[in-house]
């Protein structure tokens, strides 16, 4: 019994909005949650890591691109009672720029992505991953005002 209540505390994940003029970087997601949906590059708060740390490395690790003006936009409660993988993850949203704006993305783990694309926001690829589309429902733009 104490392995299943281990497997239901919530977990902390952080995403970027990676954003170059009005687009967004978006990558189809391979994986048993949100499988073939389009998400945000990102992962699993480590242990004593900062959301900047985190969304710093995530996208380094995942599109072999440097980030800067990252910054806190927003966070979300998500939970998955049911299904493959039941779960709880806050989400927090982070919203950073490339380093080098010339850089294209890379797919540096192919097992969990298609790939890495630039979207305008006024024209996102379909389906987001669930998350992502309930902010985008909400009104929710990642550009400051």
């Amino acid at each position: 019994m104490e392995k299943l209540e281990t497997a239901l505390v919530p977990r902390v994940g952080v995403a970027v909005f990676l954003t170059k003029g009005g687009s967004v970087l978006f990558g189809r997601r391979l994986s048993t949650v949100g499988n073939s949906t389009f998400a945000l590059p990102g992962g699993h708060l480590e242990f004593g890591e900062s959301f900047e740390e985190c969304a710093i490395r995530e996208v380094k690790e995942e599109t072999g691109m440097k980030i800067t003006k990252t910054e806190f936009l927003t966070v979300t409660n998500w939970v998955l009672p049911e299904g493959p993988k039941p779960g709880h993850y806050v989400i927090i949203f982070m919203r950073a720029e490339p380093a080098n704006a010339e850089e294209e993305p890379k797919n540096m783990e192919p097992n969990k992505c298609e790939g890495w694309d630039w979207y305008e926001w006024e024209n996102l690829p379909k389906p987001l991953f669930e998350p992502l589309q309930k902010l985008v429902d909400e009104g929710f733009k990642p550009f400051p005002s």
